[in-house]
């Protein structure tokens, strides 16, 4: 969440708040080590406190699409049961899950909850200023970070013996 708050505030021009977020790759990191619900917890909590931080105030549809973010990647390994992250194989999946939960997750708040539920965006707008532009720096800061942070674990691990 304090992470969400210091890049709040490199905002993207042309958007609608969508700020180049690396933290992104936590929620990744989480949902793939400990889980569906741990990665949606992750990212919902996260979320809602950098937002709070920031002084935007809780918008609960973007909570939501964040904790996604973490509940897909948690969903991933669930999927394919041999993935432990130990092979470049492994880490390309990885990157690659990252890209889907971005804009999977991201598509709630921008395509369904902006446009037809809270009505406060058309959807051509909700498209180019919000799920486009989260979605694709998401699937960026994911992609390069989450694999890094699943390496570091694996290295971790093997010191500590676990």
């Amino acid at each position: 969440g304090v992470l969400n708050w210091v890049f709040n505030n490199l905002q993207l021009p042309g958007t609608t708040l969508v700020s180049f977020r690396p933290p992104v790759a936590i929620p990744f990191f989480m949902g793939f080590i400990f889980g569906p619900w741990v990665g949606l917890f992750t990212g919902f909590v996260g979320n809602v406190i950098g937002d709070l931080l920031s002084g935007y105030g809780f918008y609960w549809a973007w909570d939501v699409g964040n904790g996604l973010l973490g509940f897909i990647t948690g969903l991933w390994p669930l999927l394919m049961p041999g993935m432990k992250f130990e092979t470049p194989r492994d880490y390309g999946m990885a990157a690659l899950a990252t890209v889907v939960a971005s804009f999977v997750g991201i598509g709630f708040p921008a395509l369904i909850a902006d446009p037809f539920i809270l009505r406060n965006i058309d959807f051509g707008a909700a498209v180019s200023t919000e799920w486009l532009p989260a979605s694709i720096t998401d699937a960026i800061n994911g992609a390069v970070l989450t694999p890094i942070l699943l390496y570091a674990w694996n290295a971790y691990k093997a010191r500590s013996g676990r």
